[in-house]
């Protein structure tokens, strides 16, 4: 047999044994060169004699096989492409099936996609019991579905509970994937798994064991398929997504039919959907959650941060309150919280609710109790804050109000302690003018829940040192953040990216566009809620200053709604909507309409989304960051940009907006 790159071959006690482990990689995928290799290989096993069955096993310590390599599919262009490497696997697949002996998949770590897919084809399926082991079929997470035979195989195998981990993209631990019959022998986690493979294939090669595999009754398929199909829409709020839809009609059809028949289905879907653009967008997506979820490698090459034993947070609001509840539950470390003497016990008791709330879903790693212990509440610059390494400030939002906090502040911490802002539009390089050792200082934008919201703007002013935008990345990776950096920019980035879209939304009301069709529209392009909304969820006198203190004029409806004192329904009851939801009619006489346009969902979202791709173009110009990964980052973990679109930079490269606004694509 021909020496193989991505495998290794031997005979053991009359088993062949074939051990995946793609070199220089931490996981097993396939790769085009390793779909090759193991279609040659199965074509000459095929020719074997005389053997007892061929286990599959892996060479890396801590996975099987974690599937379909995404650049691969990232990479298929067209329909012949993408069916020529499908016919590879499937053929390969196939001749697995049709050995006249057992073949076992010997499982131990990740079990993911087309690993487990592999696995499928196999007789049968041992696992290692170990908090590593994870099974299951993630593909429609990351905007594509299982094409190697999953639709297919795994129906067949457990019946329709199939539907909800496909459509899902569920993984589960090794002792709830052996309860759903998805494996058939789990040994433990410090068994030699090679050597209880060999006696597993033995028992069942001489009938000892035998394998429980009920006939799947599918009867009641469309049924079924129907209220899945109404399950995925609502989780999509109703937008066609390929992944799901796509994988849940090759279920549907394809377990009526042969199990040859059924995976040509799913080979002309899955086709189908990952030339998509929504494919395409979501694995995107997939990568930026990959490279955003280690901030620590974002850090200067060789970097020793700074350590963080004890941190303190001014201003014990909404936003103070929530980053203290991010330290005290990532980091453990003692944290002091200041404000006015009246903010001190409402602050803990509301920050208490939280973390019992936490506790009680089992989000917590330590007792409440304890965390608190960790926590001084306190209205006076102490002797405490002598030895805090990190402040974030989070006081009102008005550069006096930061300034004087800055100067008392400075009189009393360390002159390394770094010195965060919290502020959502104040430049920072202004508010340095306040700070002793400016180079200290930095901007650090959480968002509203910061116990929800994962992502963390990291902004650079004029004088913030490397050193510190380090040390910010580093305490990012410690309560979990993903962080982009940007220099200073009004609006910084996010905002930056919202402001013309709520501008628009507004210009549109005057333009006599309903307020319920902007919100539609841009809802239907897939994001949480509409700009109009939006507005009454974060404070409409928020947006009304910030692009006061940044030289915008603000749209005359903004202006009107603000001056009536009308600052959103969350904030003081009044806004553009009421209680429930519908909008509220005293707000129309505020709306100046100065034209009467009448224009479709689809206009409405392209007018939406150009203004925004725009000043994309305009923030990267500028070097405001410097890779449009950072504004795709932004607004998908910030404001809910649809995951499957892939960033407002990538979605214009797929639609071609890019290429006809600028003559040139983002990536």
């Amino acid at each position: 047999m021909e020496v193989m790159k991505n495998f290794k071959y031997e005979v053991k006690e009359g088993i062949g044994v074939l051990t995946i482990d793609v070199p220089g990689e931490a996981m097993n995928t396939w790769t085009e060169e390793a779909i090759i290799e193991f279609s040659r290989f199965i074509e000459e096993i095929e020719k074997e004699k005389g053997l007892k069955g061929i286990i599959i096993i892996s060479g890396k310590d801590t996975n099987f096989h974690a599937g379909a390599n995404l650049n691969m599919l990232d990479a298929m262009k067209n329909e012949k492409d993408a069916l020529e490497g499908l016919d590879v696997f499937h053929k390969a697949f196939f001749k697995i099936e049709g050995l006249p002996y057992p073949t076992i998949a010997a499982i131990n770590g990740y079990c993911l996609g087309g690993g487990y897919e592999l696995a499928l084809a196999c007789t049968a399926r041992i696992a290692k019991d170990s908090p590593t082991t994870v099974i299951g079929l993630p593909e429609c997470q990351v905007g594509v579905f299982p094409g190697g035979g999953g639709t297919q195989r795994l129906p067949r195998l457990i019946g329709y509970n199939a539907f909800d981990l496909i459509l899902r993209g569920k993984t589960l631990p090794a002792q709830k994937a052996l309860e759903m019959g998805m494996i058939d022998k789990l040994i433990p986690g410090d068994a030699d798994l090679l050597q209880e493979a060999m006696k597993f294939l033995n028992d069942i090669a001489s009938g000892k064991v035998q394998l429980k595999r009920p006939e799947q009754d599918f009867s009641q398929v469309d049924d079924i398929a129907e209220m899945a199909r109404q399950g995925v829409l609502k989780a999509t709020r109703g937008r066609y997504i390929p992944g799901p839809m796509l994988a849940l009609e090759s279920i549907r059809e394809g377990v009526k039919v042969s199990l040859a028949e059924g995976i040509e289905i799913e080979k002309k879907n899955f086709v189908k959907c990952v030339l998509s653009n929504q494919a395409k967008g979501g694995i995107h997506t997939f990568f930026l959650k990959t490279m955003s979820d280690k901030p620590r490698s974002m850090m200067t090459k060789g970097f020793q941060p700074k350590p963080l034993r004890k941190a303190a947070v001014l201003g014990f609001g909404t936003m103070g309150r929530g980053i203290v509840i991010e330290i005290l539950r990532r980091m453990q470390i003692p944290v002091i919280a200041k404000d006015i003497p009246q903010a001190l016990d409402p602050g803990k008791e509301a920050l208490k609710k939280v973390l019992d709330g936490m506790a009680q879903k089992k989000r917590l790693k330590a007792d409440v109790d304890d965390l608190m212990k960790l926590l001084t509440v306190t209205s006076e610059y102490t002797d405490d804050f002598k030895d805090v390494d990190i402040v974030v400030e989070a006081v009102f939002e008005d550069p006096k109000v930061k300034a004087e906090a800055y100067k008392e502040l400075c009189e009393i911490v360390k002159d390394d302690c770094i010195i965060a802002s919290n502020t959502s539009s104040i430049p920072i390089t202004t508010l340095a003018q306040s700070v002793k050792n400016p180079e200290r200082f930095i901007g650090a934008h959480f968002f509203s829940p910061v116990w929800m919201m994962q992502l963390l703007e990291v902004i650079r002013g004029e004088k913030t040192s490397q050193e510190t935008v380090d040390n910010l990345l580093n305490f990012a990776a410690s309560i979990k953040k993903r962080p982009i950096v940007c220099r200073d920019n009004p609006g910084f980035v996010v905002n930056a990216m919202l402001f013309p879209v709520l501008n628009t939304a507004l210009n549109l009301l005057e333009q006599g566009i309903a307020i319920e069709k902007i919100d539609s529209a841009w809802k239907n392009f897939g994001v949480p809620v509409g700009p109009i909304r939006l507005l009454d969820e974060v404070g409409i006198d928020v947006p009304y200053k910030a692009m006061k203190s940044i030289g915008v004029t603000p749209p005359e409806t903004l202006k009107n709604v603000v001056e009536a004192g009308r600052y959103g329904f969350k904030k003081n009851g009044k806004g553009f909507f009421t209680a429930d939801g519908s909008v509220d009619p005293e707000v129309l006489p505020l709306i100046p309409i100065k034209e009467h346009k009448d224009l479709s969902e689809e206009e409405i979202q392209d007018l939406l989304f150009t203004e925004m791709i725009k000043v994309a173009r305009d923030l990267l110009d500028r070097k405001v960051v410097e890779d449009p990964r950072a504004i795709d980052i932004g607004m998908i973990w910030g404001t809910g940009f649809p995951p499957d679109k892939g960033g407002p930079c990538k979605w214009a490269d797929l639609t071609g907006k890019s290429k006809e606004l600028f003559g040139r694509t983002f990536y």
